[in-house]
């Protein structure tokens, strides 16, 4: 069972690596090239809003199977995978709308605060605290144990 869950957490771990070496080619996303260069003076892309909605809904459902490998395979709790998937969600829904924004807005409300909402777009950095979190509850349970 031990061998099983190592399976998921390194299955999870190359998936979420390769969803982000593969960005360039799996994902459309005209930002990619304006967010990376150092100079912030390049042009505004031009891009297709639907295209780019999609392909951002796309690289969230890839970045979210390949957490949820990573929690259940770290805890092995359906209702904790379940719950930590629903938060992913919940900031993909709040965070989205805000980049689209940024976007309609042409990243008028600040540089760095359109970079860091694509960041959360593109990137699942919500289970930097989801790990953490599911790790106390279970060090809570087996206290009262």
């Amino acid at each position: 069972m031990k061998i099983l869950s190592w399976l998921l957490i390194i299955a999870g771990i190359c998936g979420l690596i390769g969803v982000r070496v593969m960005e360039g080619t799996l994902f459309y996303d005209p930002f990619l090239d304006y967010f990376h260069e150092a100079n912030k003076n390049i042009e505004f892309p031009v891009f297709e809003w639907g295209k780019l909605i999609a392909g951002h809904v796309f690289r969230f459902t890839l970045n979210l199977f390949f957490s949820c490998l990573v929690i259940y395979g770290l805890f092995k709790n359906k209702e904790w995978t379940l719950q930590g998937a629903v938060m992913m969600i919940i900031v993909f829904m709040i965070s989205l709308p805000i980049y689209l924004y940024c976007i309609h807005d042409r990243f008028e409300t600040g540089y760095l605060f359109s970079f860091y909402m694509r960041r959360f777009v593109i990137q699942p950095l919500i289970i930097l605290l989801i790990v953490p979190m599911f790790y106390y509850r279970k060090q809570v349970i087996s206290k009262e144990s």
